[in-house]
């Protein structure tokens, strides 16, 4: 089938810098997060001053309470954006764009396994196969798409374990299969050379990252919010309008009055329940509804300052611009700089340094990174990966009309 413009319909850029500041917060936040794990190589100097310990406890909590399950569904929110505002510029320019991003998917595996070489936390093997329900979904309502958001996010099949546990309490399921994996992570990436990594993460670093992102709940989660990012760029919530900001201001108050009862439910009932199920599976399915109330909570504040600015945000939000014009390159990139720090072919200060330390290595490769990407997009449109990939996304077929944006 294909798509034609309407007549008098003008083709202009849809870059919307305030998606690109937000993908900049969720990447910072994410290397914030990587940092105070040590990139999956957890560890901590043997002795430190008692303020130290006391101050790292401090930091690694008010980080992961405020960022950890929140920035990596706001960068999955964005992407379903994504897709949406290329599937809407492929419409006006006459053409279908459901197998190309087949293709973009197919393409990303690549870049996941570039990345998964350096790091066992990968998550783009997992976008671009959750990213193909997008495919389908671009033709469904706006009900459907929202009803089966909020179905996977709900984590049906963990609720039919905590469900079964009470049917049958000697049923055992610890929901744990990464952790023979991540044993031998570990112990490659404290001890190993350069090669010895790199090789064990070929097969066996793959199977902790997936295996714990499957059982982590993500393989629910991560379409919800892909088919959330669409529905968003569908409502164009993203532009400044009375309107927007109306709905932008009743999200994060609704939000904000849900985290308090989640909270409550995920942090004073699993201490009742003396079942090894029902804690692996309740441990995912009342944290993940927590973590996507306090994301919109944090979008929607974000979204509503930098609305109440004329459109152009603060200067800190704008300052984020081009870390997130550049989110694949600096993804994959803040990894293999952040593995080189940590590991032992590295650095190795995986048990040297703790989370303050941490967190200003973080904040050294942010601002690294962020130099130069300023610096990049002075003279391209987008960054190296960036550009690799949308060649490859358009590369032509014979059997297929050519279609790539100017």
């Amino acid at each position: 089938m294909a798509y034609h413009m309407p007549a008098g319909l003008q083709l202009k850029s849809d870059r919307i810098q305030l998606v690109d500041a937000l993908r900049g917060l969720a990447l910072l936040a994410i290397v914030l997060l990587h940092n105070l794990e040590h990139y999956n190589l957890f560890g901590a100097p043997s002795s430190s001053p008692d303020w130290l310990q006391t101050l790292d406890r401090n930091v690694t909590d008010f980080i992961y309470f405020i960022f950890a399950g929140k920035a990596y569904a706001t960068f999955s929110l964005l992407f379903g954006l994504s897709f949406y505002i290329q599937m809407r510029n492929a419409r006006k320019r006459g053409c279908d764009f459901r197998a190309r991003f087949a293709w973009r998917m197919l393409m990303l595996v690549g870049f996941s396994q570039f990345h998964a070489l350096f790091y066992n936390g990968d998550i783009l093997l997992l976008y671009s196969v959750c990213g193909l329900i997008l495919i389908p979904a671009s033709s469904w309502s706006n009900r459907t798409v929202l009803t089966v958001a909020a179905i996977l996010m709900i984590q049906p099949y963990a609720w039919g374990k905590i469900i079964y546990s009470f049917i049958d309490p000697n049923y055992i399921d610890t929901n744990s299969l990464f952790a023979v994996y991540s044993e031998s992570a570990y112990r490659t990436g404290s001890t190993g050379t350069f090669l010895q990594t790199l090789a064990n993460n070929i097969w066996n670093g793959q199977l902790y990252s997936n295996f714990w992102q499957v059982e982590a709940g993500r393989i629910f989660q991560t379409p919800a919010l892909f088919l959330l990012g669409m529905w968003i760029g569908r409502k164009n919530l993203f532009e400044r309008n009375q309107t927007n900001l109306k709905f932008w201001r009743k999200a994060s108050f609704l939000s904000a009055l849900a985290i308090i009862p989640l909270y409550m439910l995920k942090t004073y009932i699993p201490p009742l329940v003396d079942n090894v199920t029902f804690q692996a599976y309740y441990g995912i399915a009342i944290p993940m509804v927590f973590n996507f109330f306090f994301m919109v909570m944090l979008v929607g504040l974000f979204t509503m300052l930098w609305l109440a600015r004329d459109n152009k945000g603060c200067r800190w939000q704008r300052l984020l611009i081009p870390y997130g014009r550049m989110s694949l390159t600096n993804y994959i990139f803040q990894s293999i700089i952040g593995v080189t720090v940590y590991y032992h072919y590295g650095f190795d200060l995986f048990d040297k340094v703790g989370a303050t330390v941490s967190v200003f290595i973080a904040f050294g490769i942010f601002t690294l990174q962020l130099i130069f990407s300023q610096w990049w997009l002075k003279t391209h449109r987008q960054g190296p990966l960036e550009y690799v990939w949308k060649r490859l996304t358009w590369i032509r077929f014979k059997t297929t009309p050519q279609c790539e944006p100017r």
